[in-house]
């Protein structure tokens, strides 16, 4: 039996999906534990091309079971639309394969109203959300100003629940934002609607896992985003509003006597960045556009142009410990194909002195990059399938890479598909 995770050290968007639907082959279920629909995750195989949000990415894989924790930011009409287009692809989601913990609270149709106007109130300070809705999603259930999705089995209680929420939520939309107030009509279509097409999926998920732990079954834990984004220990207040971390895995999947035994962390082969906030590492212009364009960095849910900088080592070491990571896969090594020599952050400096510890964020504006650079492979390497077959530039690279993060490369990703992948 493995419990395992895989989660992102730097900033998201480090192909966690396709390392997800790779590994699952070696697992019988598998779980997202944190986020919601502000995700990512594209992942390419032999039956298509995919940007799952919600979905977990082991959905692809005949056999496995899928969860939807109870640290999942739940919103019922993307998750719908979501399983109706993967389902037009040919993929068969039932509640045999896709089940939904029934005490995942329920993302409210509001949240993403309010995480709209709230970032068009903030301006130029605005934090860079996607609007789905997950800022005000996680301030309500601390509040517990949300429902679980348990609720929607005990429509009476549901129902006032819902409207005492509305009365308090419409407070804000009106007297704040000068937006309009929901009404009970409103409330009825999305349940009717939205609601009642995820209620065959949810049920007692906790109750799914401990059997599944006692049956010695193999559980992969999937996170949402990367270390620099956990609401505790990324770059506040430029995170999302949960905790990335595998530390969170057993609380998030419903499982929380859950030991993890192995933390695989994601690592691009240079660093991307979706939203604001401090990116040390940062390219600017020609050089930025160039790998921009050479790894198609553009957010799967959003479309935006990611920032795209050097491979960053201070935050990726930083993003190990976070992590407890025990191995790394590192993605879009082939991507670095073009280049002469490949630019890597080594150090920052701060106040005139060279750091290389990982700084408190407020720090963080003040610092700028100390660059060094190694060899370039100059050829495709995408078709490369065994470690011995790469350029000698390219193992250099993994291995000078290796050395400086502490934790062993175990897998080496030269493409997007399922099987363009170097296991070490």
């Amino acid at each position: 039996m493995k419990n395992s995770a895989i989660v992102g050290i730097n900033w998201g968007d480090e192909g966690k999906g396709r390392m997800v639907d790779l590994l699952t082959q070696d697992y019988d279920v598998v779980v997202r534990f944190q986020g919601g629909g502000n995700a990512g995750h594209t992942v390419i195989n032999e039956k298509g091309k995919f940007a799952l949000h919600l979905l977990p990415s082991g959905i692809f894989r005949d056999g496995v079971v899928n969860i939807l924790g109870n640290g999942v930011a739940l919103d019922p009409e993307n998750l719908f639309k979501e399983i109706e287009d993967v389902r037009a692809k040919g993929i068969s989601i039932t509640p045999d394969n896709l089940k939904i913990s029934d005490r995942a609270s329920l993302l409210l149709p509001w949240h993403r109203d309010l995480d709209a106007l709230e970032e068009q109130r903030l301006a130029d300070k605005k934090y860079g959300s996607t609007k789905q809705g997950i800022a005000p999603f996680y301030s309500d259930k601390y509040q517990k100003k949300t429902v679980l999705a348990g609720e929607l089995f005990y429509p009476a209680e549901l129902k006032q629940h819902l409207l005492d929420i509305m009365e308090w939520k419409n407070l804000t939309l009106t007297k704040v934002y000068g937006a309009e107030p929901y009404t009970e009509a409103k409330l009825d279509a999305w349940l009717n609607d939205a609601c009642e097409k995820i209620k065959p999926f949810i049920c007692d998920t906790g109750l799914f896992l401990k059997d599944a732990q006692a049956a010695g079954k193999s559980i992969l834990f999937e996170a949402q985003l990367g270390s620099l984004r956990d609401l505790d220990y990324g770059i506040y207040p430029y995170t999302t509003s949960s905790n990335t971390s595998a530390a969170f895995a057993p609380i998030g999947s419903g499982l929380p006597s859950a030991k993890i035994t192995d933390v695989i962390g994601v690592v691009k082969a240079y660093a991307t960045c979706v939203g604001e906030g401090p990116f040390v590492c940062e390219m600017f212009g020609d050089e930025a556009e160039e790998l921009r364009k050479a790894g198609n960095e553009y957010g799967a849910k959003t479309g935006r142009p990611r920032r795209v900088g050097s491979l960053d080592l201070v935050a990726t070491r930083y993003g190990v410990e976070v992590q407890a990571a025990t191995a790394i896969a590192l993605t879009k090594l082939d991507v670095l194909s073009y280049m002469d020599k490949i630019p890597v952050t080594t150090h920052y400096e701060l106040n005139g002195k060279k750091i290389d510890r990982f700084p408190f964020p407020v720090a963080l504006k003040d610092c700028k990059p100390v660059i060094e650079y190694v060899p370039g492979w100059k050829c495709d390497i995408s078709g490369v399938r065994e470690w011995d077959k790469l350029p000698e530039a390219a193992r250099k690279y993994v291995e000078y890479i290796e050395k400086n993060i502490g934790c062993h490369i175990k897998y080496v990703s030269v493409g997007a598909e399922r099987e363009a992948i170097i296991v070490r």
